[in-house]
């Protein structure tokens, strides 16, 4: 990108980012439990508010707009708060960066959890994700995205996902949840593989059939895909916590 496009893409970045005063349906997640229950390599889902999060939600047809990556001490890095940097994004303006769970504060979020993974795989993930902060988000990527906020008929439906993979393709340009996917598939764990069925090799089983994974292009990723995938559990601090329905106090009357 040239001097001027690099610029006009930082200004329509600046203009995505800004917050929009609607409030979510659903009720905001506890910091407190929240911390008490991620673990490294968990999948940190974000209903986020801003404009940038309109026009994901609408082309993934998701509740989902962003994805981090808990990464916990790995960073070694603290705010100015002294709050520890246990989150990796990948910011529109600031590119890929650490921040602390307070930067998601007061919206609604959800733990998805690779499941089986060794100490080893955990490392190797949560590794390859921080190697890679101070890299760029991808600012093609939010030319198309602000396409999508101007008035115009709909977008067909089989055209959406492929819409949040039309950026440079430069490696060192990284958007939240292609990063993520790019991690994961270091390690070749499955998110949504493509699943083709062929006959079995086995001799013993005539007319039996197995299932072939193949891996999807990481930019084809988005965060609903770590929601909806077999693979990643759903986890939520309130039940993690020991829920009890027995110990909550209900109004007198209905309202």
């Amino acid at each position: 990108m040239n001097g001027f496009q690099l610029w006009l893409g930082r200004a329509i970045g600046r203009y995505l980012s800004r917050r929009l005063h609607t409030q979510s349906a659903s009720a905001p997640s506890d910091p407190a439990r929240l911390a008490a229950t991620l673990r490294p390599a968990d999948v940190l889902l974000v209903e986020g508010n801003t404009r940038v999060s309109a026009a994901i939600k609408y082309l993934t047809q998701s509740t989902w707009s962003h994805a981090a990556l808990y990464v916990g001490n790995a960073s070694g890095m603290r705010s100015a708060r002294g709050e520890a940097l246990c989150l990796l994004e990948a910011d529109i303006l600031d590119g890929v960066r650490v921040v602390p769970l307070s930067e998601f504060d007061g919206l609604h979020t959800r733990i998805c959890r690779p499941v089986g993974l060794s100490a080893e795989e955990v490392e190797r993930v949560v590794r390859y994700a921080c190697e890679r902060i101070g890299y760029r988000y991808d600012l093609k990527n939010a030319f198309d995205l602000a396409r999508y906020l101007l008035p115009m008929p709909p977008v067909p439906q089989r055209w959406r996902r492929r819409m949040l993979a039309l950026g440079s393709g430069d490696p060192t340009r990284a958007i939240c949840s292609t990063l993520i996917a790019q991690a994961f598939q270091s390690i070749r764990y499955p998110i949504l593989p493509a699943v083709e069925t062929v006959p079995s090799t086995d001799p013993d089983c005539t007319g039996c059939m197995s299932e072939i994974l193949h891996i999807r292009h990481h930019s084809l990723f988005a965060p609903r895909d770590f929601d909806v995938s077999p693979y990643f559990e759903v986890v939520k601090p309130t039940l993690v916590d020991g829920f009890d329905h027995r110990s909550l106090t209900w109004a007198a009357t209905e309202g």
